[in-house]
């Protein structure tokens, strides 16, 4: 498994290379933005955002294994991942509330600090402490996937006065800066925890510093921004209604939350599949993040006016793959008969469909709900079903852990499977759909490259 991780990690670096430069080489010169008050505000958010984004990642490839270095059992560590998925969860319902209440400069230095006591918790044995922590981390999750895009939007709208049509640009500059985040953010923290010293807990304490810096530079670079509260009570009926009076919501929503919920199963499982057999959990983490970058490459690719795919149709491979890789999974992980390399490609090909469904969900699920519905309707779908996967992770997950193994790849194929026909009833809805296809080169609005 060693050579194979390096060998793996290398070739998908390779590949995701070649395919930028290509794409660059065949992309046509565009009108660049030379606005240097512009520049200037999107730099001050970047630096603070990619810091969040890389103290986040850095602690993503040893989370497993640290409370197994404690010397935890399964079902303890399948508790404390539940633990974390639940408070993301039921912090995610408030978290916008919230972050209108106190302001969201405060609250992304309120992001820094919490998740800085989040890590602290990790060098503890304590199994409370830890506890404690994995909820102080979903809270600082629920903000980080909140606060800091809403300070953004508000600021560049509301306070600079920039055109609205340079905000995709800044943020999927910043998606793909995030996966070569995560990509380094892996080979860092097998770096870390092999040299430190401090073994699996080093990546956690690395993690500090950046959390500190980036609420230094929120702090003195930032101004503050409030906005309106919207009742949750609201939220949640506006989002009921929208769901209830267009199919294409319901059948998208369904779609989301069968597929993410499999892979917060995934993210649980990987370790105790590859680390028996000697992976370098780092260079493994950082060669799935190099996979979902690969597939995010072939997004755009394959949506450019060369081959002018359309979002659905790469939505619809990505739930196949993955059906297809669970499948893989199932045999792979048999007792007695496992083969850490067959689990390892299967994984790979998961984080690559999920290069290919975030961006094609994002471009769907922007068309057919509508902005101020969006949370919504994704709490009536993320809550319950997420809940239903810490469930199952707890009951399914026994005492026997490759056979526990097996069953949960086994419920996941099955879930994925749903997934697949959801796509199917989304697709024959949708084929004739002008709106849900992405514009051809002729008629799209001119957006500035950064």
């Amino acid at each position: 498994m060693l050579v194979t991780a390096y060998l793996a990690f290398v070739g998908l670096l390779a590949s995701c290379l070649g395919l930028e430069l290509s794409r660059c080489r065949a992309k046509p010169p565009g009108r660049a933005c030379s606005n240097p008050s512009f520049l200037r505000f999107q730099l001050d958010f970047y630096q603070v955002y990619f810091l969040a984004l890389a103290a986040d990642w850095l602690q993503a490839p040893y989370l497993y294994k640290l409370y197994q270095h404690y010397y935890f059992l399964e079902g303890q560590i399948a508790i404390l991942y539940v633990c974390g998925l639940a408070s993301t969860v039921l912090f995610g319902l408030v978290a916008s509330s919230l972050v209108d209440w106190l302001g969201r400069k405060n609250s992304c230095v309120l992001f820094s600090l919490t998740y800085s006591l989040c890590c602290l918790t990790k060098l503890s044995q304590d199994y409370f402490v830890l506890l404690v922590g994995r909820a102080l981390g979903g809270l600082s999750t629920a903000l980080l996937f909140s606060a800091f895009e809403a300070w953004y939007i508000h600021e560049h709208v509301e306070r600079h006065d920039f055109p609205t049509e340079w905000i995709p640009a800044t943020f999927a500059r910043a998606a793909f800066w995030n996966h070569v985040l995560a990509v380094v953010a892996g080979v860092a923290a097998e770096a870390v925890a092999s040299w430190i010293g401090l073994g699996p807990v080093a990546p956690f304490v690395a993690a500090i510093p950046l959390l500190a810096l980036a609420g230094a530079l929120a702090l003195r670079n930032w101004g503050e921004n409030y906005d309106r509260q919207r009742a949750f009570s609201r939220t949640c009926a506006g989002g009921l209604r929208c769901l209830l009076s267009d199919r294409r919501v319901l059948l998208l929503g369904t779609i989301q939350a069968l597929f993410e919920s499999v892979i917060f199963i995934f993210v649980f499982l990987w370790t105790p599949v590859l680390d028996p057999h000697g992976a370098p959990l780092g260079i493994v983490f950082s060669s799935f993040m190099a996979a979902s970058l690969l597939g995010s490459s072939l997004y755009r690719i394959a949506t450019s006016k060369r081959y002018h795919l359309q979002p659905m149709h790469l939505l619809s491979l990505a739930v196949l793959i993955v059906v297809f890789s669970l499948f893989m999974l199932t045999f792979s992980t048999s007792p007695g008969q496992e083969s850490p390399v067959e689990s390892f490609i299967a994984f790979l090909l998961i984080e690559l469909a999920c290069g290919l469904y975030f961006p094609s969900m994002s471009f769907l699920r922007r068309k057919v709900i509508p902005e101020t519905e969006q949370a919504g309707v994704l709490n009536w779908f993320r809550v319950p079903l997420h809940l239903l996967a810490c469930l199952g992770l707890l009951v399914l997950h026994d005492s026997d852990r490759k056979t526990g193994t097996r069953n949960m790849f086994s419920i996941c194929s099955a879930v994925m499977v749903m997934a697949l026909l959801a796509v199917v009833g989304l697709f024959t809805v949708v084929r004739h759909d002008a709106e849900l296809r992405v514009p051809s080169p002729t008629e799209e609005p001119y957006a500035p490259e950064l």
